[in-house]
Protein backbone atom coordinates (compact mmCIF):
# COMPACT_ATOMS: atom_id res chain seq x y z
CA UNK A 1 0.00 0.00 0.00
CA UNK A 2 1.35 3.41 -1.00
CA UNK A 3 1.95 5.82 1.88
CA UNK A 4 1.06 9.52 1.77
CA UNK A 5 1.97 12.28 4.23
CA UNK A 6 -0.66 15.07 4.37
CA UNK A 7 0.54 18.28 6.05
CA UNK A 8 -2.00 21.03 6.76
CA UNK A 9 -2.83 23.13 9.82
CA UNK A 10 -6.57 22.83 9.09
CA UNK A 11 -8.08 19.75 10.74
CA UNK A 12 -11.03 19.78 8.34
CA UNK A 13 -8.72 19.95 5.29
CA UNK A 14 -6.59 17.07 6.62
CA UNK A 15 -9.77 15.08 7.21
CA UNK A 16 -10.99 15.70 3.63
CA UNK A 17 -7.64 14.74 2.12
CA UNK A 18 -7.38 11.63 4.32
CA UNK A 19 -10.96 10.55 3.58
CA UNK A 20 -10.50 11.05 -0.16
CA UNK A 21 -7.20 9.21 -0.39
CA UNK A 22 -7.97 6.38 2.02
CA UNK A 23 -11.02 5.73 -0.17
CA UNK A 24 -8.59 5.23 -3.05
CA UNK A 25 -6.61 2.64 -1.06
CA UNK A 26 -3.75 4.82 0.21
CA UNK A 27 -2.31 4.80 3.73
CA UNK A 28 -2.43 8.45 4.90
CA UNK A 29 -0.50 9.98 7.80
CA UNK A 30 -1.34 13.52 8.93
CA UNK A 31 0.83 16.34 10.28
CA UNK A 32 -0.33 19.78 11.50
CA UNK A 33 2.63 21.89 10.28
CA UNK A 34 5.89 21.66 8.39
CA UNK A 35 7.96 20.90 11.48
CA UNK A 36 5.77 17.94 12.43
CA UNK A 37 5.71 16.86 8.79
CA UNK A 38 9.51 16.91 8.63
CA UNK A 39 9.73 14.85 11.82
CA UNK A 40 7.27 12.25 10.52
CA UNK A 41 8.96 12.17 7.09
CA UNK A 42 12.35 11.52 8.66
CA UNK A 43 10.91 8.69 10.79
CA UNK A 44 9.36 6.81 7.86
CA UNK A 45 9.29 6.69 4.07
CA UNK A 46 6.33 8.16 2.19
CA UNK A 47 5.59 7.69 -1.52
CA UNK A 48 3.96 11.14 -1.82
CA UNK A 49 3.78 14.28 0.30
CA UNK A 50 0.89 16.77 0.14
CA UNK A 51 1.39 20.09 1.92
CA UNK A 52 -0.36 23.37 2.52
CA UNK A 53 1.69 26.56 2.09
CA UNK A 54 0.46 28.81 4.91
CA UNK A 55 1.03 27.07 8.26
CA UNK A 56 2.39 28.10 11.66
CA UNK A 57 5.81 27.01 12.99
CA UNK A 58 7.13 26.00 9.54
CA UNK A 59 5.36 26.93 6.32
CA UNK A 60 5.01 24.62 3.33
CA UNK A 61 7.75 26.23 1.24
CA UNK A 62 10.36 25.83 3.99
CA UNK A 63 9.06 22.33 4.68
CA UNK A 64 9.63 21.33 1.04
CA UNK A 65 13.11 22.84 1.00
CA UNK A 66 14.06 20.89 4.13
CA UNK A 67 12.41 17.70 2.87
CA UNK A 68 14.34 17.85 -0.41
CA UNK A 69 17.58 17.99 1.61
CA UNK A 70 16.88 14.46 2.87
CA UNK A 71 18.33 11.80 0.55
CA UNK A 72 15.21 9.64 0.75
CA UNK A 73 12.98 12.52 -0.47
CA UNK A 74 15.07 13.94 -3.34
CA UNK A 75 12.72 12.39 -5.93
CA UNK A 76 9.50 11.89 -3.97
CA UNK A 77 6.51 13.68 -5.55
CA UNK A 78 5.35 16.66 -3.48
CA UNK A 79 2.00 18.35 -4.16
CA UNK A 80 1.09 21.74 -2.74
CA UNK A 81 -2.59 21.93 -1.78
CA UNK A 82 -3.27 25.56 -0.92
CA UNK A 83 -5.46 28.63 -1.31
CA UNK A 84 -2.41 30.39 -2.80
CA UNK A 85 -2.85 30.73 -6.56
CA UNK A 86 -0.43 33.55 -7.43
CA UNK A 87 2.31 32.92 -9.96
CA UNK A 88 5.04 34.18 -7.59
CA UNK A 89 4.06 31.70 -4.89
CA UNK A 90 3.83 28.85 -7.41
CA UNK A 91 7.30 29.68 -8.72
CA UNK A 92 8.63 29.80 -5.15
CA UNK A 93 7.09 26.37 -4.53
CA UNK A 94 8.55 24.94 -7.72
CA UNK A 95 11.99 26.34 -6.87
CA UNK A 96 11.73 24.71 -3.42
CA UNK A 97 10.97 21.36 -5.05
CA UNK A 98 7.19 21.07 -5.44
CA UNK A 99 6.07 18.63 -8.14
CA UNK A 100 2.58 20.07 -8.55
CA UNK A 101 0.12 22.70 -7.28
CA UNK A 102 -3.57 22.22 -6.46
CA UNK A 103 -5.71 25.18 -5.39
CA UNK A 104 -8.27 24.84 -2.57
CA UNK A 105 -11.10 24.18 -2.47
CA UNK A 106 -10.33 20.99 -4.33
CA UNK A 107 -12.47 18.45 -6.14
CA UNK A 108 -11.86 15.06 -4.45
CA UNK A 109 -11.95 13.21 -7.79
CA UNK A 110 -9.37 15.58 -9.28
CA UNK A 111 -7.13 15.18 -6.22
CA UNK A 112 -7.35 11.39 -6.52
CA UNK A 113 -6.55 11.60 -10.25
CA UNK A 114 -3.52 13.86 -9.71
CA UNK A 115 -2.24 11.64 -6.89
CA UNK A 116 -2.59 8.53 -9.07
CA UNK A 117 -0.77 10.29 -11.92
CA UNK A 118 2.24 11.48 -9.90
CA UNK A 119 2.61 8.15 -8.09
CA UNK A 120 3.06 6.06 -11.27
Amino acid sequence: MKKILAVDDSASMRAMVTFTLKGQGYDVTEAVNGQEGLTKASQGKYDLVISDVNMPIMDGIEFIRRLRELDSYKFTPILMLTTESGLDKKQEGKAAGATGWIVKPFDPQKLAAVVAKVMR
